[in-house]
């Protein structure tokens, strides 16, 4: 089967209909223009490697990953109120995500939780709890032992009516 070539025009015309404020999805414009889902869907998946912000691709706030966070943040951060607004209706995302990307990114290597203060008395009281549990469980180990052994004797030779 011969593929068929698509002229500039009808890929940028198909672009436009995939991005806002359109956001048509993909098979919707496969079945009336003809093109194939896969077509189409690679022309927009280029089109967002080349940096076009492309609506409709089902992306939500969940879906974004962390770079594409990241990104959308350094992209926004020298824009005006009203740019951040156009930006945020194009890409389909809330500017209040937007916000919390932004704290996100600025708390990124904060450390999540104070270390512990470690007191010496408590380090040393707990060794020697650690070390007298030790003890007591070789002791009761080796009771344990004995009294098996005394079993095995007294099955062996009888139980001596002397004791």
């Amino acid at each position: 089967m011969k593929q068929r070539r698509y002229t500039a025009e009808e890929k940028a015309w198909a672009l436009q209909q995939m991005s806002a404020p359109f956001s048509r999805p993909v098979t919707e414009l496969a079945k009336q223009t003809g093109i194939t889902t896969v077509t189409l869907r690679a022309w927009r998946n280029e089109a967002k490697t080349q940096g076009v912000q492309m609506a409709g691709t089902g992306k939500r706030n969940g879906r974004w990953s962390s770079a594409d966070k990241f990104r959308a943040v350094l992209q926004t951060a020298a824009m005006s109120e009203a740019e951040i607004s156009e930006y945020c209706r194009s890409a389909g995302i809330l500017p209040s995500d937007l916000v919390l990307w932004r704290t996100a990114c600025e708390q990124a290597n904060t450390p999540t939780q104070q270390e512990p203060v470690k007191d010496i008395a408590s380090v040393k009281r707990i060794e020697q709890l650690e070390r007298e549990l030790r003890r007591k469980e070789a002791a009761l180990a080796e009771t344990a032992a004995l009294l098996v052994l005394r079993k095995k004797a007294d099955a062996i030779w009888g139980k001596d009516e002397d004791e």
